[in-house]
């Protein structure tokens, strides 16, 4: 009995037809493993992870960390001007150093061009106190390096005279590795720029006058 043949058309037919299959599946499978993984990346990004004590993970929602994030960028510039500007004949060395920790080059740029100016030196003769009173710090957070703005309030003390001066500083912020004790917060100040200095006219001040 003769085996019966299947025409060679049809067994082609077949054949495209699973090949076809196997290709439309194994692209369908990439493209869903594709966005599962675009989507498993997004939430990863917004979303840290910490063990309990009982061994349980639970998630943080970093956009709180945003949120806190400005306040933590006024911290390191208030932090920093309070060091850099606040300073006296026994602590500037010390203020001095840990300010330079919280900038770049544009940081030690201007304390050396002070140095050169002699401001140290007047600050050890005449035994000055250069007190900060207030820091006001206005961020652009809208991406990175992020611009500020501050507005330092400080007084000098030359023993019974105070004078009140007004600085305006701008510069940017960007991220950095957190350094403890020396950058808890994880921020550098670069392009560093004393804009304006004006003294301000006070009660004590008019006296004088």
């Amino acid at each position: 009995m003769k085996i019966p043949y299947k025409n060679i058309y049809d067994v082609l037919r077949t054949n495209r037809f699973i090949v076809l299959s196997v290709v439309i599946a194994s692209t369908l499978t990439c493209v869903v493993s594709v966005l599962f993984v675009i989507q498993l990346h997004r939430e990863s990004t917004n979303s840290a992870f910490v063990v309990n004590g009982d061994g349980t993970v639970v998630p943080l929602q970093l956009v709180s960390q945003r949120e806190n994030f400005a306040v933590e960028a006024k911290a390191h510039l208030e932090l920093f001007h309070r060091y850099f500007y606040g300073i006296d004949a026994s602590n500037y060395e010390r203020n001095l150093e840990k300010a330079l920790w919280l900038g770049d080059v544009s940081v030690t740029d201007l304390y050396r061009q002070k140095q050169a100016e002699g401001v140290f030196n007047r600050l050890l003769q005449y035994s000055l106190v250069q007190e900060v009173v207030q820091v006001e710090s206005q961020l652009e957070l809208e991406r990175e390096p992020y611009r500020f703005r501050s507005v330092t309030l400080f007084k000098i003390n030359r023993g019974s005279v105070t004078d009140t001066y007004e600085l305006t500083t701008t510069g940017k912020l960007v991220h950095v590795d957190r350094n403890f004790p020396h950058n808890t917060h994880g921020l550098l100040i670069t392009e560093f720029f004393e804009n304006s200095l004006r003294r301000i006219q006070t009660d004590d001040n008019q006296k004088r006058n």
